[in-house]
């Protein structure tokens, strides 16, 4: 009985141990699901529901782009109406650990996607149960939310704080494939339409990578209407024109 009681002693810790060092390892890297460098404000508050979500303000936000604040597989893209989440997006990255994105004016995403860190995802809005436009943002684990880290630092709790968003700086860029129904090279621009002055073409079927992405002139091209441009290099061509595999916005907003 008492070798039993030793071994029992000795295995019990080693398991606590694992179990911890797995909870850890788990962990994704989170940044905060805007692009990169934009500055939002995000409260906490006690009677938030759930306790640990935040909410993300900035001016003038109503439909500006939700991006994944870490890469993973969508799991849900709900509609609830004027109740609760209303539209919202959930993303799984593994070993327990999923995002929520709610309140959106739209989803960008489907069901099963694989979506990469940095990647939009929808458009801040105020459907569902809100009173003005505004991410509500959650982490959770196994079905329980969790206390917000972002680049491995814990948000604030209770009140409100600024942050500025990290997510996908340290990125070369988005890869992309010029198309045009005519095989005609795209003419590159100085700005985000047609009305600026040509700096250089891009030959069709031409591999580009795109820094960042804005909005200006809607365009129809090969791949549908959009009023995203895209900067490669020293310009900028419309995304119509361009191939990335997702649609909507891929890169950080310039």
């Amino acid at each position: 009985m008492s070798r039993r009681v030793f071994v029992t002693a000795l295995v019990a810790p080693l398991i606590g141990l694992v179990l911890t060092q797995g909870e850890a390892v788990a962990a994704p890297n989170f940044q905060v699901p805007f692009p990169c460098n934009q500055v939002w404000e995000g409260q906490t508050r006690t009677n938030h529901s759930p306790a640990n979500s935040v909410d993300f303000n900035r001016a003038n936000d109503d439909g500006d782009p939700v991006v994944a604040s870490a890469a993973g597989t969508v799991t849900r893209v709900a509609n609830e109406g004027s109740t609760s989440y209303g539209r919202w997006v959930e993303i799984d990255h593994g070993a327990g650990w999923r995002t929520r994105y709610a309140h959106l004016s739209a989803q960008s995403v489907s069901v099963g996607q694989s979506v990469r860190i940095g990647q939009k995802i929808g458009n801040v809005g105020t459907t569902g149960g809100s009173t003005g436009p505004h991410l509500h943002y959650e982490q959770r684990l196994n079905g329980v939310d969790q206390k917000i880290k972002f680049n491995g630092t814990q948000i604030y709790y209770w009140g409100t704080r600024s942050y500025t968003s990290r997510n996908s700086c340290g990125t070369s860029g988005v890869t992309g494939t010029v198309g045009t129904d005519s095989g005609a090279s795209v003419t590159v621009r100085s700005g985000p339409g047609t009305q600026y002055a040509a700096v250089g073409s891009v030959a069709n079927g031409a591999t580009v990578t795109i820094s960042c992405q804005t909005q200006g002139q809607t365009i129809t091209g090969k791949y549908g209407t959009t009023n995203l441009w895209d900067k490669i290099g020293a310009g900028y061509i419309s995304d119509a024109y361009v191939y990335t595999g997702s649609d909507g916005q891929v890169a950080p907003s310039c």
